[in-house]
């Protein structure tokens, strides 16, 4: 079972009059790593599902990469731990996922979800999807070029470049924006926009995420032992020595034979030249 968006039965609201955002250290001062994970998922995901929907413009994929996202965090919690930044690392993986590749194989198969009505949505969807990513996260989120550089595993300058690259095509794209250097409030002010959107709870999303993987664990286990047994039945089943077909031994004696007569006949030579150079030796030298 995913816990998306549609089982809003189990689920709880994220409005922003209902559940407060927290500071980041409130999710480290935890007793338990279940309050941890429980505190990180509240301050963290309503903002993420939104960050994501704006990248993709898919509602729908968009609660899937934060359920994937926090499945990841809870399975890799102690690594997550002793992160400087456990919301940076929930949400790069929640916008690598988001912006994966394979999810045009699905596009074929999935209905296509209305455009946004916001210009300036559209024009960021219109971009590459490393340049949305850097524009989100320099602009939206006020992040320093080296802190999205960190977070993008890219370089200082490429990241630079790719705001400038970003910048300039969004301004091309909206009439009457001006200069790009007036575009980052705007991106500001369409990131900070709360989601009034409904998520499951983050004991659900626990449970899915132990759910998973036990389903892998189970899976290796069934092909190992699987790969085990017909490597057992094979060993035991085979003969020692395989019994060839008369045409390859045929063959095989042949080439024998034929190696052995070129190895008698390459001795003969070799004698017959030995002899020879101890005759010559032997003739007195006449002097001219």
């Amino acid at each position: 079972m995913q816990a998306s968006a549609e089982s809003a039965g189990e689920g709880q609201s994220v409005e922003p009059d209902v559940v407060p955002r927290l500071p980041a250290e409130t999710f480290r001062a935890a007793s338990t790593p279940e309050a941890a994970f429980d505190a990180l998922y509240v301050h963290a995901a309503p903002d993420l599902v939104h960050q994501t929907h704006l990248l993709t413009g898919h509602r729908g994929r968009a609660f899937e990469s934060v359920e994937y996202a926090f499945c990841r965090a809870w399975e890799c919690r102690p690594e997550v731990a002793v992160t400087p930044d456990p919301v940076s690392w929930v949400r790069a993986c929640a916008h690598e996922y988001a912006l994966s590749p394979w999810h045009r194989f699905r596009t074929a198969f999935e209905r296509q979800p209305p455009a946004p009505g916001d210009p300036v949505s559209c024009a960021l969807l219109r971009l590459s999807p490393q340049h949305r990513r850097t524009l989100l996260l320099c602009d939206g989120l006020e992040l320093t070029a080296p802190q999205a550089a960190a977070e993008l595993e890219a370089s200082r300058t490429a990241t630079l470049n790719r705001l400038l690259h970003a910048r300039a095509h969004l301004a091309r794209q909206l009439p009457g924006v001006g200069a790009p250097a007036s575009l980052p409030p705007r991106i500001r002010a369409l990131v900070t926009t709360r989601s009034t959107a409904t998520l499951p709870t983050a004991t659900a999303v626990r449970g899915e995420s132990e759910r998973r993987v036990q389903l892998v664990t189970r899976t290796v286990a069934g092909a190992v032992l699987a790969l085990s047994t017909l490597v057992t039945v094979s060993v035991l089943t085979s003969p020692d020595r395989p019994d060839l077909p008369a045409s390859q031994e045929t063959a095989g004696t042949a080439g024998h034979a034929s190696c052995h007569s070129n190895t008698t006949w390459a001795e003969s030579c070799h004698r017959t030249q030995m002899s020879t150079r101890t005759h010559v030796q032997g003739i007195p030298r006449r002097d001219h």
